[in-house]
């Protein structure tokens, strides 16, 4: 397969490309920086050098021979950008994609926030959507026009927290616990929702590969259990010698309770249909590896 990815250099973009190409598929990876474009090159992953929101830049030219498209794309103006990139995907399609081709595949980055909060009933992949994170409000709207668009083989997957190799959004809390000070967002008792990073790259990978029967499809993308927000702040401080105890604080935004918010994630449709299962040691069984990881890639090593 020919496979695009959108921020191809971010914490779900690179090692999803990387995954890619060790499963022997050509992979083209966007990216803004020319030095980046570099460490594609070096991952054999050709660069494609565009802001992400020029979509007239590279759409045109290369959607008449792609299989598949990932957006996995970032920033701050989601919204968007989502909206953006998927309108102009298919615009691209109907003026340049042979009318013979097969419909493209397009896999929209959504995330389990959009379960929003609730601590006591467990949710998965099918659970219809009532209470989503205020800041991801947008979201399950986004999510139901890329499954339903008629141009495209539309699937959307919903990653839990990420962490692993440069510690994703962990990487505050790493910061943090660095400093001297273990402190994280919201209250006592919550659950992390997780799934390691290239966990996550090997079911997109799946996706791509079994478009046939994902299309259509929404997959949360969680280890199989969730694990206690207290037990895992409680071993940063172990491992990292932060002065304890660990402390929580008023989420200071609408980005910090999305952050904290606790959803019993349990998917199975990935397993179901297409055999993918998370082989990552959990977050709390192997914090010091994690901890140890985001501090060499900081150089704090």
């Amino acid at each position: 397969m020919k496979v695009l990815i959108l921020g191809a250099t971010g914490f779900i973009g690179l090692p999803t490309a990387q995954a890619f190409v060790r499963a022997g598929h050509v992979v083209y990876g966007q990216t803004r920086s020319a030095a980046k474009a570099k460490q594609l090159l070096a991952e054999e992953i050709t660069p494609v050098i565009a802001d992400v929101k020029d979509t007239a830049s590279y759409l045109p030219s290369l959607v008449g021979t792609l299989d598949v498209i990932i957006d996995a794309a970032g920033g701050t103006d989601l919204k968007e950008l989502s909206d953006h990139i998927l309108s102009a995907t298919v615009a691209a399609v109907q003026a340049h994609r042979p009318s013979h081709a097969s419909k493209l595949t397009y896999i929209y980055t959504s995330g389990t926030w959009v379960h929003g909060e609730n601590r006591t009933e467990v949710v998965s992949d099918t659970t219809p959507l009532t209470n989503p994170a205020e800041l991801v409000a947008w979201r399950p709207a986004q999510e139901q026009r890329v499954v339903a668009n008629p141009y495209l083989n539309g699937i959307v997957v919903r990653p839990a927290l990420l962490y692993g190799r440069s510690g994703s959004l962990f990487t505050p809390l790493f910061k943090g616990a660095h400093a001297g000070e273990v402190v994280w967002g919201g209250t006592p008792g919550g659950r992390f929702a997780l799934i390691h990073a290239d966990d996550l790259a090997e079911l997109y990978v799946l996706v791509a590969e079994k478009a046939a029967i994902a299309c259509g499809k929404t997959f949360d993308a969680a280890n199989d259990v969730t694990e206690r927000v207290d037990a895992v702040l409680q071993r940063l401080v172990e491992v990292s010698g932060a002065k304890g105890p660990y402390r929580y604080a008023e989420p200071a935004n609408l980005y910090e309770v999305a952050l904290s918010t606790t959803s019993v994630v349990r998917p199975y449709l990935g397993r179901a249909l297409l055999g993918w299962q998370p082989r990552k040691a959990g977050l709390l069984d192997q914090l010091e590896v994690y901890y140890n990881a985001w501090k060499a890639i900081e150089g704090l090593l």
